[in-house]
């Protein structure tokens, strides 16, 4: 029973081995060779259709939730066809870099900041105002009534 557990010990550790030198291997592959497919394949596609798309749209989701998409995809199916992780650290300082150039001046809602309709924004104008008025009606008014003040 020893040596046949020190060969099964051996031919286990030898498996692991095998499995961990390959996910390196995977992992060293998925290196300038992804890093440039995905900026002349998923890149240059995104730049040519944020071109498209007027720059005061950017920052619309409505407006850019397809093109952000088939960028996304486009990093995955690099990857899978490169046999890398997906997704992994490329893909992430790849996406902050694409953040940073065309996203950097969104609100974190993604949505474009605007003013609120004017049915809902008059009254938050008028009825300070109004408020205001009254009460300075209401201190002049109580001032040249200097009867029952004591």
């Amino acid at each position: 029973m020893g040596p046949q557990t020190g060969t099964a010990l051996c031919k286990h550790t030898l498996l692991w081995f095998v499995v961990a030198a390959s996910q390196c291997v995977l992992a060293q592959g998925c290196g300038p060779h992804y890093e440039y497919a995905i900026e002349e394949f998923c890149l240059a596609k995104f730049r040519l259709d944020m071109q498209e798309l007027d720059q005061g749209h950017w920052c619309s989701w409505d407006d850019t939730v397809e093109l952000y998409g088939d960028l996304t995809n486009c990093t995955y199916l690099v990857a899978l066809k490169m046999e890398c992780f997906w997704p992994n650290r490329l893909v992430d300082e790849f996406f902050i870099r694409v953040h940073k150039h065309y996203f950097h001046d969104c609100s974190l809602s993604g949505r474009l900041l605007r003013d609120p309709p004017n049915r809902i924004l008059g009254p938050f104008i008028v009825v300070p105002i109004l408020v205001t008025l009254l009460m300075t009606g209401l201190v002049v008014w109580r001032s040249k009534r200097s009867e029952g003040i004591m």
